[in-house]
């Protein structure tokens, strides 16, 4: 379908304001993380990184970016092991109440975070007794990070079929000799696309975190929000939120490029 010259000029115009409206802020974080000016004058007058080495030396900056980073792997590696059991429990299998599970699989990421979060944190300290700390932050974040793994292995599953591992097996080999020299190259890529957008998901996090995590300890989002008002911190918690675009990006552009890997790769 062509379009006239005028649609095209019409939807370039509003495809280039709404990447402004979101990318400007974040451009501006990134310029205030090396604006000279304590006060953010715009435009800069001159640059430093000084802000930079600060923050660097930053112990509380350092240890939120240490806990973010170890809730991430731990709630990914969750999100792994039981997103992909469940795509395989509903693509492979028939029974009844099938697509219910899968709403109920679906559903937290859709639901508010401060909902999920008032919930979990009722659940673990007035029914199940437990006492916030990293262990109910993990498991909280995992609640909705399984959903993107659960999304990437159904969509690859559906696509790859059941005739290579119907070959495989007529051809001797036994269930785990098949997932381990046929299934799992072939979901490797959505695997990886799903765990990067997990990680992404999780470092992000701030609702759920807040009802979840334990008195005295921060990530990196929470860190933020505490010393955002401070205003001998505010240079720092802009290369601090500098590094927060970095770190959310990275992922979501290399899971995007897996997944147009396997997109190709299912298209073969």
């Amino acid at each position: 379908m062509s379009a006239s010259r005028t649609t095209r000029l019409v939807l370039l115009g509003a495809l280039v304001l709404g990447l402004a409206m979101i990318y400007f802020p974040l451009l501006v974080v990134l310029l205030n993380s090396v604006n000279a000016d304590t006060t953010f004058a715009w435009p800069p007058s001159s640059f430093t990184l000084e802000w930079w080495h600060r923050a660097l030396g930053n112990q509380g900056a350092l240890d939120a970016l240490a806990t973010s980073a170890l809730v991430g792997v731990a709630s990914t590696a969750i999100s792994l092991v039981l997103g992909t059991m469940a795509a395989f429990a509903l693509q492979r299998f028939r029974f009844f109440g099938r697509d219910q599970v899968s709403l109920l699989i679906i559903l937290p990421i859709a639901l508010p975070g401060i909902v999920t979060g008032i919930a979990l944190n009722n659940a673990f300290r007035t029914i199940l007794g437990i006492d916030l700390g990293l262990f109910t932050v993990i498991v909280a974040h995992a609640t909705f990070s399984i959903v993107v793994v659960f999304n990437n292995v159904v969509a690859r599953l559906r696509r790859m079929g059941g005739n290579l591992e119907e070959a495989s097996m007529d051809l001797g080999a036994g269930g785990a000799t098949t997932f381990r020299l046929v299934t799992f190259p072939m979901l490797r890529s959505a695997l990886l696309a799903g765990g990067l957008l997990a990680f992404a998901l999780s470092f992000d996090e701030i609702i759920v975190t807040t009802f979840t995590l334990g008195t005295g300890m921060e990530t990196l989002p929470i860190w933020i929000l505490n010393n955002l008002f401070r205003p001998n911190q505010a240079p720092i918690v802009n290369v601090v939120a500098a590094v927060l675009i970095v770190f959310s990006t990275v992922p979501v552009y290399l899971a995007q490029r897996l997944s147009g890997d396997t997109n190709a790769g299912g298209r073969l």
